[in-house]
């Protein structure tokens, strides 16, 4: 190509921990946890200072499923491309990582809401509880058209979204490495339009405000998107100060739009350049404190719901018999954002980590038998 700043023929930079993708995880995760507990103070934060608040949420959420997308096809895109990864192995891969800490910080809050009742502290808004509600939760089936997934720990549809994704990831993969980059970039964004227009004309939604009964329909363009800018990213050589300067114009743009409006398809293509900026500079000096804030963000993600319910389940009710006042109710409120972080880092540290060096272990030992019985291929020569 004649650009300078872009090309195909440089080497892009391979993906690396510490750097600028793992920064930006654990920034949002941050951004999650703070629009989860927004309204759970003496007043609204959307309503007290600005409705980004409140209507961020979804975008961070397109964030994440971009980003879960971007990160497996740069992690594992070319293993499972070149058979050295099977489908199999990668979806149970995958599937081990998220499902074993999702039970036990599921079980955690049915445990919570049990005791909590048995004492005489009952839910305020027992509707969020619903035993109805749990099985398809529980079993991460809520994406999918199945009945259940309002309440208890709602924003696990985004993980049981993920797994159809996981499942999908090999055959996108399959069909995606036959386009060039520029082509996959644009088929990419041809299909989130496509998709946005079929859920506008089927369900009256746009695709990134699908129930979250069909969460798996909401995060397969985006999953696919993320796919896309990766490939992209992989083959197309971007200068790093272009990149860098991409990545916080549009972070700035981000943030500044979003305060006026929600702006849902321009916020998109902003987070898209956000994340293809990121992954195009090089990280010379990784920092090992950012990269474990990013492997720490998916237990922020999937505890801070289950620690705001027990939070301000207590601060509720130490409010309602003390007649604490307002100042006190924003200490409180400040004290539940920091529990959200120190029982994402305990959960992390003590159980997450823990298990998860496990089930690696048992995932290596798994590989390493099948391939010491796998049969001899035909002509081979054998040794005497």
């Amino acid at each position: 190509m004649a650009w300078t700043a872009i090309s195909t023929r440089n080497e892009t930079p391979p993906i690396s921990r510490g750097g600028w993708l793992d920064a930006l995880r654990f920034i949002v995760a941050s951004l999650i946890i703070l629009h989860h507990f927004q309204a759970a103070g003496p007043a609204p934060l959307a309503h007290l200072i600005n409705p980004i608040f409140e209507r961020g949420g979804f975008l961070l959420t397109n964030f994440f499923l971009i980003d879960s997308g971007y990160v497996l096809m740069r992690v594992y895109g070319a293993a499972v491309n070149a058979g050295r990864m099977s489908p199999g192995d990668f979806f149970l891969k995958r599937f081990l990582r998220v499902v074993p800490a999702h039970l036990l910080v599921g079980l955690s809050l049915v445990t919570l809401v049990l005791v909590a009742t048995a004492v005489g502290m009952p839910p305020r808004n027992p509707e969020w509880f619903r035993w109805d509600q749990l099985p398809a939760q529980l079993t991460l089936t809520q994406a999918f058209g199945i009945h259940g997934g309002l309440g208890w720990n709602a924003p696990s549809w985004s993980v049981s979204a993920l797994i159809g994704c996981y499942l999908a990831f090999p055959w996108i993969l399959k069909g995606m490495r036959r386009l060039g980059p520029w082509t996959a970039l644009a088929g990419v964004t041809v299909l989130y339009l496509l998709f946005n227009q079929a859920t506008w004309a089927l369900f009256g939604y746009p695709v990134y405000q699908m129930p979250m009964m069909y969460g798996f329909w909401r995060a397969l363009p985006l999953f696919i998107l993320g796919m896309g800018l990766a490939q992209f990213t992989e083959r197309v050589w971007i200068a790093p100060k272009l990149a860098a300067v991409v990545g916080i114009t549009s972070a700035v743009a981000f943030f500044v739009l979003e305060l006026f409006d929600k702006h849902a398809l321009i916020a998109l293509v902003l987070i898209s350049l956000i994340i293809l900026s990121a992954g195009a500079v090089p990280v010379p000096r990784p920092s090992k404190l950012v990269e474990r804030a990013s492997v720490m963000s998916f237990s922020m993600f999937i505890t801070n719901e289950v620690t705001r319910i027990a939070w301000f389940g207590v601060a509720n009710a130490l409010i309602a018999r003390f007649a604490l006042s307002v100042a006190v109710q924003w200490l409180l409120f400040a004290g539940g954002i920091g529990a959200a972080f120190a029982v994402a880092f305990l959960f992390h540290t003590v159980i997450d980590q823990p298990m998860q060096t496990r089930i690696k272990g048992w995932l290596k030992r798994r590989k390493t038998c099948r391939a010491a019985v796998a049969p001899t291929p035909a002509g081979a020569l054998k040794t005497p």
